[in-house]
């Protein structure tokens, strides 16, 4: 069992969790995810980290309520635990295997979006650690729904906050901010790393790739099973097949076919559109969500 010391709701159905977990602590890396069961005959969910202490053993999770285990995850306390806490999977951020002296010579701008403000957080953490200063803009629909600003403000470069009603900083979308920052103010930025819905990364990346920016996307807010098996992160990036769990989460977001991706993922919530891409998709479907058979 993987006890929770602390549980906090960050805004209307957002939640954050430090869980007691120290070998996944001891290892993991910027970009790599875990996958929680709330008990034995509970969903797996796959959640990116948020944060991690590697003296206290402790992993920090945040997630969003979007179906009934998510909901059901987040009426848990502290002094509860979790079943299953597996990680860390995925693969780490590019930049953590780069040579330290080359990335302090790269200039990089993080877009969070939502949610994906959570692990943009522990990426820009991690240069702040190794002496690099990021770039951070965070968007939200609301000023109710911005999280981890303080956290995020501490290990940021410079912070831009935006939000799409103007209840808080500016009004506008996170693409607006780019191009202030860019075409304006006069930035320039050797790489772009956007985590958050999938049509916010596609139009960053319509944006980036006209600024001529190279531009990371993180795909794990379409990952269901989280081992390759169920197929619902499939994706095409350059023209060939790739799986967010197990070929990233992250990715050129140049080369992902984000209108299929977001067509894809639509079509999977039902028992019908899984049967349809299980007939197109022939052999590379990854058929082992358990449901699939059913059709």
């Amino acid at each position: 069992m993987y006890p929770i010391l602390k549980a906090e709701k960050l805004a209307d159905k957002i939640y954050l969790m430090e869980v007691k977990a120290p070998r996944v602590a001891k290892s993991c890396q910027p970009g790599e995810f875990v996958i929680v069961k709330i008990d034995e005959a509970g969903e797996r969910i796959p959640l990116t980290i948020c944060d991690y202490n590697r003296e206290e053993g402790t992993i920090t999770i945040v997630f969003q309520t979007v179906g009934a285990s998510s909901e059901k995850m987040s009426h848990l306390q502290a002094g509860d635990s979790f079943h299953d806490f597996v990680g860390p999977l995925g693969n780490p951020s590019e930049f953590v295997k780069e040579d330290l002296e080359v990335l302090k010579n790269k200039k990089y701008l993080f877009v969070a979006g939502g949610v994906g403000t959570a692990p943009v957080y522990p990426q820009v953490k991690w240069l702040k650690e190794h002496g690099i200063d990021a770039d951070v803009i965070v968007g939200a629909k609301t000023k109710d729904l911005l999280i981890l600003e303080k956290e995020m403000e501490a290990v940021a470069g410079n912070l831009y906050v935006t939000t799409d009603d103007g209840s808080y900083v500016r009004k506008g979308m996170v693409t607006d901010v780019i191009k202030d920052l860019v075409q304006n103010q006069g930035k320039k930025y050797d790489v772009c790393v956007a985590i958050g819905p999938m049509i916010m990364m596609k139009f960053v990346c319509l944006l980036t790739k006209e600024l001529e920016i190279p531009t990371i996307v993180s795909l794990n807010p379409i990952m269901v099973d989280g081992t390759g098996m169920c197929g619902a992160c499939r994706v095409t990036v350059g023209g060939e097949v790739k799986f967010a769990c197990v070929d990233g989460p992250e990715f050129d977001g140049h080369a992902v076919n984000f209108d299929e991706a977001m067509k894809r993922q639509q079509m999977y919530k039902t028992a019908e559109g899984r049967a349809i891409l299980k007939l197109q998709e022939g052999d590379t479907h990854h058929g082992g969500c358990g449901h699939c058979s059913d059709n």
